[in-house]
């Protein structure tokens, strides 16, 4: 089969992609919708897509993913297409791999594997890639009866990157061995979160965290706030690594606004095990900003996702503003109605509309979770009145001959230390 190299020979694969339409899609994505997004995948993977395949069956084979007819189709197409390779949409079995593989005649991946092997060449970290091979470790090992043949697959292309195709022929003794020097590795970067997280406590900062749908924007968006040069590209999983940046809100407060690895249909279960610790910076937000692309049609399906993926890490508890992006571009109206998000703003991150309101509605938000005190403060008292400037937000403050008079935005230990010398605000 001719195979087209890269400069760096690398191999451009030309794969088929083929999809079971049986039960409704979580989120309510239909199966082209999912073939489409696994096009792209291939395509951020460095692939081509040259055809694509959907089988219409009560349930996936538990043999061989799709039943023999269309196996025997599917195996035309390969000849006929000159294709590399074919990628099937869901995450297949050892057995389904290797019996596929044996009768496509041709190497076969899953969602997985290019999911996996994307995150492998963006993550940049040290904790990213940790994460990432801890991942790919994790679906290897549990795949290592069922490869057979393809376990000594040495040509290159998805499925060969990050860990590398030697560790898949060291016994699965070391791969144990390495997943747990990994998982202390892991361990470690999780206690130096925590204690990032009680620091950022201690100041007072409020935490906002940005969420959403691959390719929404959410970089784009950091960038825009805070020149935080993050690589942001019109492709799925553009950033990998985590990024906080401080912004200001335009009321002069500060926030830490932190971006995130982006949420996908079918994200395989081992890469959220492994990326735990870093997605779950989400529960100790105070906000999440909810990044939906306005102008894809299957909006409501990817909020949908990323809802339910919020669930899963304990995080549906935490206030959502719902921040429509890309409406610079042509968008079908009405937008959905998002009713588990306290407001709904929309935005250009690529041209700044709408930012500088979705800024004061946030700031608004997180007034709104603070309680407002007035409290008088003896002169002697410098030492509390320096913690209350670094913590708080001072709304006013007054030199009297009794002491200094506050006016500030509390949280509650604020609100707790202030106490024995709080005042009755005055009317104005």
């Amino acid at each position: 089969m001719a195979k087209e190299i890269k400069e760096n020979d690398q191999i451009i694969e030309r794969l088929i992609l083929v999809a079971v339409e049986s039960e409704p899609l979580s989120g309510g994505m239909t199966t082209e919708a999912c073939l489409d997004e696994l096009a792209e995948l291939v395509e951020t993977a460095g692939a081509e897509t040259v055809g694509k395949v959907i089988q219409k069956r009560e349930k996936v084979h538990s043999g061989h993913y799709l039943g023999k007819g269309k196996i025997e189709e599917v195996k035309t197409m390969v000849r006929a297409l000159d294709a590399t390779g074919v990628v099937c949409d869901d995450e297949l079995s050892p057995a389904q791999l290797k019996n596929l593989e044996e009768m496509l005649e041709t190497k076969v991946m899953d969602r997985t594997m290019v999911i996996l092997d994307i995150f492998a060449g963006r993550a940049i970290s040290n904790e990213g890639k940790i994460q990432v091979e801890l991942a790919q470790l994790k679906y290897r090992l549990s795949r290592l009866a069922g490869f057979g043949a393809s376990m000594s697959r040495l040509g290159g292309g998805i499925g060969t990157r990050g860990p590398g195709e030697k560790k898949l022929e060291v016994d699965r003794r070391y791969i144990k061995e390495r997943i747990a020097e990994l998982n202390r590795d892991l361990k470690e970067i999780e206690t130096h979160r925590e204690l990032l997280r009680g620091q950022r406590r201690k100041k007072g900062t409020p935490v906002v965290s940005l969420v959403g749908y691959t390719n929404a924007g959410k970089s784009t968006l950091l960038n825009y706030l805070s020149n935080a040069g993050v690589l942001a590209e019109d492709k799925l999983f553009a950033t990998l690594d985590t990024t906080t940046r401080k912004v200001e809100l335009p009321g002069g407060s500060e926030i830490l606004l932190t971006d995130t690895v982006g949420f996908i249909q079918k994200l395989p279960h081992h890469l959220v095990q492994a990326f735990r610790a870093t997605l779950e910076e989400m529960k100790y937000a105070d906000v999440l900003l909810h990044v939906v692309d306005a102008s894809n049609p299957q909006r409501q399906e990817q909020m949908k996702v990323v809802y339910e993926t919020l669930r899963s890490l304990g995080c549906e508890q935490t206030p959502v503003i719902t921040v429509f992006n890309k409406m610079d571009r042509e968008v079908e109206m009405p937008l959905p109605l998002d009713e588990k998000a306290r407001m709904q703003v929309q935005i250009s991150a690529k041209n700044g509309v709408g930012i500088e309101e979705m800024l004061s509605r946030l700031e608004t938000l997180l007034k709104s979770f603070r309680r407002c005190t007035t409290a008088l403060l003896p002169y002697t008292e410098g030492r509390l009145l320096g913690w209350v400037h670094g913590r708080c937000e001072i709304i006013r403050e007054e030199h009297t001959a009794e002491g200094i008079l506050l006016e500030a935005y509390v949280d509650e230990e604020a609100e707790n230390r202030l106490a024995p010398f709080a005042v009755q605000a005055e009317t104005h």
